[in-house]
């Protein structure tokens, strides 16, 4: 697989060597949990049976896709997670990102990015219980991956039912699948979001030092006032932005903290005829996500990671907010276009989007 993902590849078009990045993943990767193999047969085989099921509810509760057909999802383990969201990356990524100032000079920096690349997919590749990677895969239907080990690990350490785990973390990648194949424009919509937001980084990078002084500033001004929203890599990154590359971002950011919420709310939403014990799964999974060491914690933050279950938090609380007040199908306007994507302001605020959408 290391030559599979490269450089070569996309014709040099990105700084990035994903084959490198897979096999710095592969060598850093430690292995899943040791399971008898009549007992890992059988939750591969659930697995992959909970997709076309779970999918099936997201449907009827959400009104997607009814029509569409039901694929079952992938299987795999940390390794194979690794080589599919190299290869995921690299497709979206492909010709977005600046190149290297000439070949030689950019072959460098392409390996020593795969190898930063690479310690984050193995960091993620021991966390992820699954993943729909929409430009993935062969065709315009994506990829659906469930990493069996991962599953089989957290389900173990939150002592709850393997089936209702199962299926509770089916029904979120299901809703992220359902999301891109039953709206039609997203896809395409997303991947330019993408593009946009790195085609500007040569930028970001280039007034980077000419805005130092003034980030200090800033953020030491936040730190005094003890604004929440200071400090961390999300606040270093927004105010190194130009104002055009800031606009981008918070598109992006509103989108994927929607698509997040959306299948968080949804996961539970199923109920408990669907998951029984899906208020326990809930409590505990919540307490995990907010645990860990030290060191996990400061990878976390370093990675993002903090940032994302944020992100799940609140995508929840506006996804709650609008169908408690104008129901599914009113939620369900968030897909008609990217004029009715919630704004980042509106996140926070979903009673605006609400009169701004529905009028009222």
């Amino acid at each position: 697989m290391g030559a599979a993902v490269s450089d070569q590849q996309t014709g040099n078009r990105t700084p990035v060597d994903w084959g490198v990045a897979v096999a710095t993943a592969q060598r850093l990767i430690k292995p899943g949990p040791v399971v008898p193999m009549e007992e890992a047969e059988r939750a591969v085989e659930q697995l992959r049976v909970a997709t076309g099921v779970a999918e099936s509810h997201v449907r009827e509760l959400t009104g997607l896709g009814i029509d569409l057909p039901l694929h079952p999802g992938e299987v795999v383990d940390r390794r194979r997670w690794v080589e599919a969201a190299a290869e995921g990356l690299a497709a979206l990524t492909e010709g977005a990102l600046p190149a290297g100032p000439n070949r030689a000079m950019g072959g460098v920096l392409a390996g020593s990015a795969g190898v930063q690349a690479g310690m984050v997919l193995a960091y993620l590749g021991g966390r992820v219980l699954g993943q729909y990677d929409p430009f993935g895969g062969e065709g315009d239907s994506g990829r659906l991956l469930l990493v069996a080990p991962n599953i089989m690990a957290a389900q173990r350490a939150l002592d709850v039912p393997a089936e209702d785990f199962q299926m509770w973390v089916c029904l979120h990648e299901c809703t992220h699948r359902l999301q891109f194949t039953a709206v039609p424009w997203l896809r395409d919509y997303f991947s330019g979001e993408v593009a946009s937001f790195l085609s500007g980084l040569d930028e970001t990078a280039t007034g980077a030092f000419s805005k130092l002084p003034e980030v200090v500033k800033s953020m030491r001004r936040r730190t005094d006032d003890n604004d929440p929203g200071s400090s961390g890599p999300i606040g270093l990154v927004e105010m190194l932005q130009s104002p055009q590359q800031r606009a981008v971002f918070d598109r992006l950011i509103a989108l994927s903290t929607l698509l997040e919420g959306h299948a968080d709310h949804v996961m539970d939403a199923v109920g408990p005829t669907v998951v029984p014990t899906v208020a326990t799964i809930r409590a505990r999974f919540t307490a995990r996500r907010r645990g860990g060491g030290m060191l996990d914690r400061i990878l976390r933050t370093l990675l993002g990671v903090d940032a994302k279950v944020k992100q799940y938090a609140a995508g929840a609380a506006f996804t709650r907010y609008v169908v408690d007040s104008v129901g599914m199908t009113g939620f369900n306007r968030v897909w008609e276009s990217a004029e009715t994507v919630p704004l980042r302001a509106e996140i926070g605020d979903p009673a605006a989007w609400v009169r701004r959408v529905h009028g009222r």
